[in-house]
């Protein structure tokens, strides 16, 4: 039994289910929530056989990584081939995981592709012009380029062990109509930086941002991205999206499940900036000049935040979900490596460090190749 009256309060309740719940819920989220299909094609992007890597890392190497960091499924893919694909008990590559923030950036995808088709008309326009709810409130003002690089200024806690936190409180309101939860609880917030100069991590500023794409574009998220990526890219599996219970607009800020394979096949959408042989790209050229660039430094390392993408200082960047979930992409090399996970907290610094750490160990080896 999932605790909470309302559907928000049930999907708040995540972030502390125990770690059985999360291996037992995370592969059936769209059972439990409202959810929307995002449709497959009948057109395949396969993914061949390459040599195998496990065979060349130390003995149980990846067995170990994912029995001991309460991982799910795990794959690398370098130069479009397969080299290593590995799931835990339960799971496999039928599975359809839930993909936490790793949503947003495919959310700012398809912004992306929204700007590039002039739905979206510039990123400095403010947010009002696309949701007009927010006329006369702080964040009717913030630009969608603000948005995009969490830097509005408005005042947001995303602290997931404190049940008090904004992003432990915002799906919790009652529906006011068909009004978005997160827009009910959003509009009131108040500014306390100067826009476009303090970064803070915002999972509600991402369903915003989901909101204004889908009142631009028309069309719900999950028909726009099966429309724009899943079919004409040859995703595999029909992947679903969850949303808000009010309005039946889907989440922007998180809430995607798809197989492992498919979120793989996303990361060579972005390895390929969204380009097939002899067509342009599907995304628009400022974003996409932008989108995995250091636009927003975060931390000490020399790594920051692009358009809801994480930037590392070699120049890949990736894609992070909590609870360790990734899609990670190294133009340079051309590896990608995605993983879905049910660790015990929804962030962890020791997770974290030995996800990067099991990272440099695939990247060095496929080095010799």
């Amino acid at each position: 039994m999932i605790p909470g009256e309302t559907m928000g309060q049930k999907m708040e309740s995540l972030l502390f289910w125990s770690e059985a719940e999360k291996k037992r819920r995370f592969p059936h989220m769209q059972d439990i929530f409202p959810s929307m299909e995002v449709a497959a094609g009948n057109n395949l992007y396969t993914l061949p056989m390459g040599p195998s890597l496990e065979k060349r890392l130390s003995k149980n190497f990846v067995e170990n990584y994912i029995d001991e960091n309460q991982v799910g499924g795990i794959i690398v893919l370098k130069d479009n081939n397969i080299r290593l694909e590995h799931y835990g008990k339960g799971v496999n590559q039928n599975t359809v995981w839930t993909s936490f923030s790793v949503g947003k950036s495919v959310t700012s995808m398809l912004l992306g592709i929204a700007l590039k088709e002039g739905d979206i008309k510039s990123l400095n326009d403010p947010l009002s012009k696309y949701i007009p709810e927010l006329e006369g409130n702080d964040y009717g003002k913030v630009t969608v380029k603000q948005l995009l690089t969490m830097t509005s200024g408005i005042d947001w806690n995303e602290d997931y062990a404190d049940a008090e936190s904004d992003v432990a409180q915002m799906y919790r309101r009652p529906c006011f109509g068909s009004e978005p939860h997160i827009l009910s609880y959003m509009k009131s917030l108040k500014s306390i930086h100067t826009p476009g100069k303090i970064w803070n991590y915002s999972t509600g500023e991402t369903d915003l941002l989901g909101i204004l794409i889908q009142k631009a574009a028309g069309k719900n998220l999950a028909d726009y991205l099966s429309e724009k990526i899943w079919k004409p890219w040859g995703m595999e599996n029909q992947a679903y999206w969850l949303a808000d219970e009010c309005s039946m607009l889907n989440l922007g800020g998180s809430g995607l499940s798809a197989t492992l394979r498919d979120y793989a096949r996303l990361g060579t959408v972005m390895l390929k900036d969204g380009k097939k042989p002899d067509e342009g790209s599907l995304f628009d050229e400022e974003w996409l000049k932008d989108a995995t660039s250091l636009l927003m430094p975060t931390g000490d390392d020399g790594g920051g935040y692009g358009y809801l993408w994480w930037r590392f200082p070699n120049g890949s960047y990736a894609a992070f979900g909590i609870f360790g979930q990734m899609i990670y992409i190294n133009p340079d090399t051309k590896v990608i490596i995605a993983q879905f996970a049910s660790w015990p907290q929804a962030g962890s610094k020791i997770l974290s460090a030995k996800r990067m750490e099991f990272i440099q160990m695939v990247e060095d080896e496929l080095a010799k190749d």
